[in-house]
């Protein structure tokens, strides 16, 4: 998992993080993960997957016969073979 080093945080912000951290029950280090991921994954955030069905939706969706295109092979691959 990558890490990230975050030079001159303000002593007023860090001793916030902590104060926070300690609410939360967790370490100030968690506290930061948990302040990141929501800053870039929010609740409210749109995902293409749910965008794409929405727009299908509006157009009137898909018939069997569209759909059965998108099935996939289910059935498993070939191991590959090395010998000559």
């Amino acid at each position: 998992m990558p890490s990230i080093t975050i030079r001159n945080v303000p002593e007023e912000v860090h001793r916030a993080i902590r104060v926070r951290a300690a609410l939360h029950g967790r370490s100030t280090e968690a506290e930061i993960r948990e302040i990141l991921e929501r800053a870039a994954k929010p609740d409210g955030r749109l995902k293409l997957g749910s965008l794409l069905v929405s727009i299908a939706r509006e157009a009137g969706g898909l018939t069997s016969e569209e759909h059965a295109l998108f099935e996939r092979d289910k059935t498993p691959a070939e191991p590959m073979g090395f010998d000559l």
